[in-house]
């Protein structure tokens, strides 16, 4: 089962999410149903909810670039290792996400405020479980599980 400690920064997310703890839990528990091999762990990790200034602050002190983007993660294993750990594990803590209200604002979409959301935190999960897109091949390995999720949390 995964559980996500949800912590809000920017304070200004809470005009678009009244109670994320509440929303997230309600979406995670879908997946929790849906995905049998999660049934018996209690997997964790974090999502911080912040604005412009954190993330780019974040992204240049962890990977070296000046900017502010929508999304990072920060996953504690590499997907080899997370599979060992699954194996012989209970309890396992995956790693961080942060998300930029402000990028999720500003883009020039016509999606709702909440669907660019479950994208976003979805993508980070996602990459916690240890997938990637440098490559195409993972890319498209990457988006079937996003896809999975996404469908799972917007029905």
């Amino acid at each position: 089962m995964i559980k996500i400690n949800v912590i809000t920064n920017n304070k200004n997310w809470l005009n678009y999410i009244k109670k994320p703890n509440y929303y997230l839990d309600k979406k995670i528990r879908k997946i929790n149903l849906e995905d049998k091999k999660l049934k018996k762990k209690n997997i964790f990790c974090t999502l911080l909810l912040s604005g412009n200034k954190e993330i780019k602050y974040l992204n240049k002190k962890f990977r070296k670039k000046n900017k502010i983007t929508d999304v990072l993660s920060f996953p504690f294993y590499k997907k080899k290792d997370l599979n060992k750990k699954l194996k012989k594990e209970k309890e396992l803590y995956l790693g961080d996400i942060i998300i930029n209200l402000n990028k999720i604002k500003n883009k020039n979409i016509k999606k709702n405020f909440e669907i660019e959301f479950n994208r976003l935190w979805i993508h980070g999960l996602i990459h916690l479980f240890g997938y990637d897109h440098k490559k195409y091949k993972d890319f498209k390995q990457m988006h079937q599980v996003e896809k999975k999720y996404f469908k799972l949390v917007n029905d």
